[in-house]
């Protein structure tokens, strides 16, 4: 059984939580990890790159010379790709990088991650992150209050438009839903802090 300890937001224990076995305690597969941060790093390129081929080149309308009698090699424009300022061969295109890994495997590579963390005591769970106003003093606060003050991912329940814009300026802090959160995420961060109803949702998600 899989538990840690449930923090109250002033930073105090308030007793301990059980964790999911089968998605807080797998052992981590390092091989779907990889692939799956290889994908959501190929799904951020933007792919505008582009070069010009002969067809986009501008000028080259006419014969350079006569097809015969010149001792030269035949040419029909100046903007050929063997010619100085011609067109590209074979250069980039705009394109997507982006590509699917099954569903199975997108979802071991979260559990494995997140087991990771469990087990390097770099998962912390508060019952709730509840603000009166956006304040990023008061968030930044709550972070030193529970021990978190390095890199870290806070996850939170959809609705808490508080808590999301009170932390969102501080540096070292990634802020996202418990249904966006994901491999590339979580492997970034030194910490996971995350709200008891959060952590319901994802088990929900994940089981």
């Amino acid at each position: 059984m899989t538990s840690v300890a449930l923090f109250k937001q002033d930073g105090t224990q308030n007793g301990e939580i059980t964790l999911n076995e089968a998605i807080f305690g797998i052992e981590p597969n390092e091989n779907v990890v990889f692939d799956a941060i290889i994908m959501q790093r190929a799904s951020l390129r933007q792919g505008t790159h582009a070069v010009k081929n002969r067809s986009a080149v501008r000028g080259g309308g006419r014969k350079p010379w006569r097809q015969k009698g010149t001792g030269r090699a035949r040419q029909g424009s100046i903007r050929s790709p063997q010619w100085r300022g011609g067109g590209v061969v074979f250069g980039p295109t705009p394109r997507s990088y982006s590509y699917k890994l099954p569903k199975k495997v997108r979802r071991l590579a979260i559990k494995s991650v997140l087991s990771e963390k469990v087990a390097e005591n770099k998962f912390v769970v508060v019952e709730g992150l509840s603000f009166d106003a956006p304040k990023t003093k008061e968030f930044k606060s709550t972070l030193e209050n529970l021990n978190v003050d390095t890199k870290v991912l806070v996850v939170l329940e959809g609705g808490n438009d508080f808590a999301a814009l009170s932390g969102r300026n501080l540096p070292n802090v990634s802020i996202v839903e418990s249904d966006n959160v994901s491999v590339l995420d979580v492997v970034s961060a030194d910490k996971v802090l995350i709200t008891k109803t959060a952590l319901t949702q994802v088990e929900e998600v994940l089981a």
